[in-house]
Protein backbone atom coordinates (compact mmCIF):
# COMPACT_ATOMS: atom_id res chain seq x y z
CA UNK A 1 0.00 0.00 0.00
CA UNK A 2 1.08 3.62 -0.40
CA UNK A 3 3.72 5.12 2.33
CA UNK A 4 3.13 8.91 0.83
CA UNK A 5 0.53 11.76 0.68
CA UNK A 6 0.62 12.66 -3.15
CA UNK A 7 -2.33 14.76 -4.03
CA UNK A 8 -1.82 16.73 -7.82
CA UNK A 9 -4.26 19.96 -6.21
CA UNK A 10 -3.80 19.89 -2.10
CA UNK A 11 -6.15 22.31 -1.77
CA UNK A 12 -10.06 22.26 -2.73
CA UNK A 13 -10.75 25.55 -1.54
CA UNK A 14 -10.50 26.90 -5.01
CA UNK A 15 -12.90 24.31 -6.64
CA UNK A 16 -15.08 25.68 -9.65
CA UNK A 17 -17.81 22.89 -8.23
CA UNK A 18 -17.88 20.21 -6.10
CA UNK A 19 -16.02 16.72 -7.36
CA UNK A 20 -18.18 13.65 -6.94
CA UNK A 21 -16.08 10.73 -6.49
CA UNK A 22 -17.99 6.60 -6.95
CA UNK A 23 -16.03 4.53 -4.63
CA UNK A 24 -15.03 1.21 -5.48
CA UNK A 25 -14.12 -1.25 -2.15
CA UNK A 26 -10.66 -3.31 -3.24
CA UNK A 27 -9.01 -5.60 -1.35
CA UNK A 28 -5.24 -3.94 -0.59
CA UNK A 29 -3.45 -6.01 -3.00
CA UNK A 30 -5.65 -5.39 -5.80
CA UNK A 31 -5.54 -1.34 -5.43
CA UNK A 32 -2.38 -1.11 -8.16
CA UNK A 33 -3.99 -3.33 -11.18
CA UNK A 34 -7.50 -1.59 -9.96
CA UNK A 35 -6.13 1.65 -10.22
CA UNK A 36 -4.41 0.80 -13.47
CA UNK A 37 -7.53 -0.50 -15.52
CA UNK A 38 -9.81 2.93 -14.64
CA UNK A 39 -6.46 5.00 -15.52
CA UNK A 40 -6.77 3.23 -19.31
CA UNK A 41 -10.68 3.01 -18.84
CA UNK A 42 -10.92 6.79 -18.91
CA UNK A 43 -7.29 7.93 -20.47
CA UNK A 44 -6.30 9.37 -17.17
CA UNK A 45 -3.61 9.46 -14.52
CA UNK A 46 -4.10 9.02 -10.88
CA UNK A 47 -3.82 12.69 -9.00
CA UNK A 48 -4.03 11.40 -5.51
CA UNK A 49 -2.82 8.78 -3.53
CA UNK A 50 -3.49 8.98 -0.11
CA UNK A 51 -2.39 6.14 2.82
CA UNK A 52 -4.76 6.46 5.90
CA UNK A 53 -2.63 3.98 8.02
CA UNK A 54 -4.91 4.81 11.17
CA UNK A 55 -8.15 3.23 9.38
CA UNK A 56 -6.08 0.48 7.52
CA UNK A 57 -7.01 1.71 4.10
CA UNK A 58 -5.21 3.44 1.12
CA UNK A 59 -6.86 5.80 -1.38
CA UNK A 60 -6.40 6.78 -4.78
CA UNK A 61 -8.60 8.71 -7.17
CA UNK A 62 -8.64 8.01 -10.85
CA UNK A 63 -10.90 10.80 -12.51
CA UNK A 64 -14.39 10.31 -10.66
CA UNK A 65 -13.69 7.15 -9.04
CA UNK A 66 -12.20 6.67 -5.40
CA UNK A 67 -10.44 3.46 -5.03
CA UNK A 68 -10.33 3.02 -1.64
CA UNK A 69 -8.44 -0.53 -0.35
CA UNK A 70 -8.00 -2.44 2.67
CA UNK A 71 -9.18 -5.83 4.14
CA UNK A 72 -12.69 -6.52 4.90
CA UNK A 73 -12.44 -5.71 8.26
CA UNK A 74 -11.18 -2.15 7.86
CA UNK A 75 -13.57 -1.63 4.41
CA UNK A 76 -16.54 -2.59 6.26
CA UNK A 77 -17.69 1.07 8.02
CA UNK A 78 -16.77 2.55 4.77
CA UNK A 79 -18.91 0.27 2.51
CA UNK A 80 -22.37 2.19 3.25
CA UNK A 81 -21.40 5.75 2.26
CA UNK A 82 -22.19 5.77 -1.52
CA UNK A 83 -19.93 8.12 -2.69
CA UNK A 84 -17.78 11.67 -1.51
CA UNK A 85 -18.09 14.72 -2.52
CA UNK A 86 -15.12 17.12 -2.67
CA UNK A 87 -16.08 20.53 -2.00
CA UNK A 88 -14.19 23.81 -1.34
CA UNK A 89 -15.37 24.51 2.37
CA UNK A 90 -17.39 21.68 4.54
CA UNK A 91 -18.76 24.52 6.49
CA UNK A 92 -21.40 26.08 4.49
CA UNK A 93 -22.84 22.15 3.78
CA UNK A 94 -22.66 21.03 7.46
CA UNK A 95 -24.38 24.39 8.55
CA UNK A 96 -27.28 23.55 5.43
CA UNK A 97 -27.73 20.01 6.64
CA UNK A 98 -28.36 20.84 10.42
CA UNK A 99 -30.69 23.74 9.40
CA UNK A 100 -32.61 20.62 7.54
CA UNK A 101 -32.03 18.13 10.12
CA UNK A 102 -30.82 15.81 8.43
CA UNK A 103 -29.17 12.59 10.15
CA UNK A 104 -25.21 13.01 10.37
CA UNK A 105 -23.75 9.37 9.81
CA UNK A 106 -20.83 10.56 10.85
CA UNK A 107 -19.79 14.26 12.87
CA UNK A 108 -16.77 15.73 11.34
CA UNK A 109 -13.76 14.35 11.58
CA UNK A 110 -9.99 15.46 10.60
CA UNK A 111 -8.25 13.34 7.62
CA UNK A 112 -5.15 13.36 6.53
CA UNK A 113 -5.96 15.94 3.42
CA UNK A 114 -8.58 18.32 6.00
CA UNK A 115 -11.65 17.61 7.26
CA UNK A 116 -15.47 15.91 6.33
CA UNK A 117 -18.06 14.66 7.62
CA UNK A 118 -20.82 11.93 6.52
CA UNK A 119 -24.61 12.42 6.05
CA UNK A 120 -27.96 10.65 4.94
CA UNK A 121 -29.64 12.75 2.12
CA UNK A 122 -33.26 13.01 2.27
CA UNK A 123 -33.48 10.08 -0.41
CA UNK A 124 -31.53 7.13 1.89
CA UNK A 125 -28.01 8.17 -0.16
CA UNK A 126 -24.78 8.40 2.30
CA UNK A 127 -22.55 11.10 1.13
CA UNK A 128 -19.41 11.92 3.10
CA UNK A 129 -18.42 15.43 2.06
CA UNK A 130 -14.61 16.89 2.37
CA UNK A 131 -12.39 19.48 2.00
CA UNK A 132 -8.67 19.61 1.28
CA UNK A 133 -5.95 21.17 2.73
CA UNK A 134 -2.30 21.30 2.10
CA UNK A 135 -0.16 18.74 4.31
CA UNK A 136 2.97 20.22 5.40
CA UNK A 137 5.15 18.25 2.84
CA UNK A 138 2.64 19.64 0.07
CA UNK A 139 3.33 23.50 1.18
CA UNK A 140 6.58 23.85 -0.74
Amino acid sequence: MPQQLWRRDPDSSNLPQPRTFVRVFVAAEQLEPTTAWYERLLGVERDMVMPYPEKDLALTAVGGFLIIAGTDESLAPFRRTVGTLLVPDIDPYEERFRAEGLEFVQQRFRAPVGEGFTVRHPDGAVIEYVHHRPAAHELS
